[in-house]
């Protein structure tokens, strides 16, 4: 069972529904008491970094999940849901979860350049790192569907799983032990998505 945090924001009805594809029981839940019987859990997200930290911070939910990682629990943050994964962000104030070594910062390009803010829409990736996430899927035909402002800037290179060029290379999806990352939507992203949260499901 796959638990899918409901914390106001992100597009939990599509994840469950590709999960379901998959074969995998989950629920849409912000209750504490599923969320341990859970198997793993999904941590989506759509919108601001302090809009997502005060929302899992009412509910309770921001040392709660920190001690279900702490267990060795796998878990996937989706878009947001990586971004509340790391230490701090330049959209807010408030404090990540702290759970992968890592700050979100805003893109900034030269002023020559026609790349738009967000980056948005399907891109390819690049894998560096082999791990059960990406088992079995070949790196070399791989894209997904981004919408995002900022992005992760890792401190160690070993938590960077993919990367992605836009202006210049950014952490796509990223790792620290149990928890995963992926900055695109793979419930948005068709075969390739679907892959790839198969894979959480089976492996990690």
């Amino acid at each position: 069972m796959i638990a899918i945090i409901d914390y106001g924001l992100g597009n939990v009805g599509s994840i469950r529904n590709m999960l379901k594809v998959i074969g995998e029981k989950s629920v849409i839940t912000c209750d504490k008491e599923e969320i341990a019987s859970a198997d793993k859990i999904i941590l989506p997200g759509v919108g601001a970094f302090d809009a997502g930290m005060k929302n899992l911070n009412e509910r309770g939910l921001c040392e709660f999940l920190k001690k279900e990682a702490a267990t060795g629990k796998p878990m996937l943050g989706i878009c947001l849901g990586m971004q509340l994964l790391g230490r701090k962000s330049e959209e807010g104030n408030l404090d990540g979860l702290g759970l992968i070594p890592f700050d979100n910062v805003r893109f900034r390009f030269h002023a020559d350049t026609d790349l738009k803010i967000p980056h948005m829409g399907w891109d390819v990736v690049t894998f560096k790192h082999d791990s059960p996430l990406t088992y079995g899927i070949d790196g070399s035909k791989q894209r997904y569907y981004f919408v995002h402002t900022y992005h992760a800037l890792c401190d160690n290179e070993e938590n960077v799983l993919m990367t992605c060029d836009y202006g210049y290379e950014f952490a796509a999806a990223v790792r620290n032990t149990n928890v995963y990352g992926v900055q695109f939507h793979p419930e948005k992203s068709h075969d390739f998505g679907m892959r790839l949260l198969e894979n959480f499901v089976k492996r990690c």
